[in-house]
C-alpha cells in the first residue's frame, strides 16, 4: 500500500479521536482522571504523524536505490533524498498539481511514478522535456539535432546483478545544466528492439531501428534514460512519463551502509 495513504490514514484517525474526546468526552471526566489509553495516544502521535506527513509530502521524501540503471551517479543501496516542490506543490495520494513552481529540466535526476504500474517509483534523467526531438543512435545523444557534448573519461567497473563483474567505458555528458557520468559497453546494443513495447501511448512519436531511435516528446510528457545507458529499462522501451506521475528532483544522497562516504553526496 502507498506509504503517504497509510501515513493519510494514521493521520485522519488519530485526528479524530482527538478531536472527539476535546468535543465530548473531555467534559465528562472528572479532573484528575487518566485519559482512556486510545486518546493519549492519539494525542501523543497526531502532531508527530502530521509534521512527518507535511514534511513527506511537500517538502522532502527519502528513497533507496534499488538497482544499477544510474550507476555512475547513484549506486545500488544510495539512499537519497528527494524536493518535492522543485516541479510545483502537489496534493498528496492524488498527486495533482495545485501549485506550479517550476518545471523539470534536461539533466535533472527525477523521481517519478513507473507509467506502466503507478504503484512503483523509477528514478532517471530528464533527457527531453516537452516539444523536444530526442535521438539515441549509435550511443549517442542528440537533442532537436544538436549532439550532446560527450567527453570521454575512461573505464569505469562494478559488480553487477548476479555478481557479475561488468567492464563499461565512462563519459562526462553535458547535458542542460548538468555535467554527469555516464557509462556504456561496447558489446551491447543502443537498444534492444525485441524489448521496445509497440504500444505505450505517443508510440506513433518514434521510429526505431537497430541503430537506435528518435522519439518527439509530446506535450505534458517527458523522456527519461538512465545513466547505465547499456542497462536501464527507461523510456526507450516503456515510452514518455506524464506529468502527473512526477515525484520529485533527487537532490542528494543521504546514506550509503556500503560507503559512508557517499553521504552528503549532491546529485548532478
Amino acid at each position: 500500500m502507498d506509504f503517504a495513504l497509510i501515513m493519510f490514514v494514521a493521520l485522519v484517525i488519530t485526528g479524530v479521536i482527538w478531536l472527539l474526546d476535546s468535543l465530548f468526552f473531555k467534559a465528562k471526566r472528572a479532573k484528575d482522571a487518566k485519559l482512556p489509553v486510545l486518546t493519549e495516544y492519539a494525542k501523543s502521535f497526531f502532531p508527530v504523524i502530521l509534521a512527518v506527513f507535511v514534511l513527506r509530502s511537500f517538502v522532502v521524501e527519502p528513497f533507496k536505490i534499488p538497482s544499477g540503471s544510474m550507476i555512475p551517479t547513484l549506486l545500488v543501496g544510495d539512499f537519497i533524498l528527494v524536493n518535492k516542490y522543485t516541479y510545483g506543490i502537489r496534493l498528496p495520494i492524488i498527486n495533482k498539481k495545485i501549485l506550479n513552481v517550476g518545471e523539470p529540466k534536461e539533466g535533472d535526476v527525477m523521481v517519478f511514478r513507473y507509467p506502466k504500474d503507478t504503484s512503483l517509483d523509477y528514478i532517471k534523467r530528464v533527457v527531453g522535456v516537452p516539444g523536444d526531438t530526442v535521438t539515441y543512435r549509435n550511443k549517442r545523444l542528440t537533442i532537436n539535432g544538436k549532439p550532446v557534448v560527450t567527453i570521454n573519461d575512461g573505464s569505469y567497473n562494478y559488480i553487477g546483478r548476479g555478481l557479475n563483474y561488468v567492464s563499461t567505458e565512462r563519459y562526462k555528458e553535458q547535458l542542460g545544466q548538468h555535467l554527469h557520468e555516464i557509462i556504456t559497453q561496447s558489446d551491447r546494443p543502443s537498444i534492444d528492439l525485441s524489448q521496445v513495447d509497440s504500444q505505450f501511448p505517443y508510440r506513433e512519436n518514434c521510429d526505431y531501428n537497430d541503430a537506435g531511435f528518435t522519439c518527439k516528446v509530446p506535450q505534458g510528457y517527458y523522456f527519461m534514460m538512465g545513466d547505465n545507458r547499456d542497462d536501464s529499462t527507461d523510456s526507450r522501451y516503456w515510452g514518455f512519463v506524464p506529468d502527473r506521475n512526477i515525484v520529485g528532483r533527487a537532490f542528494m544522497v543521504w546514506w550509503n551502509f556500503d560507503d559512508l562516504k557517499r553521504i552528503g553526496h549532491m546529485i548532478e
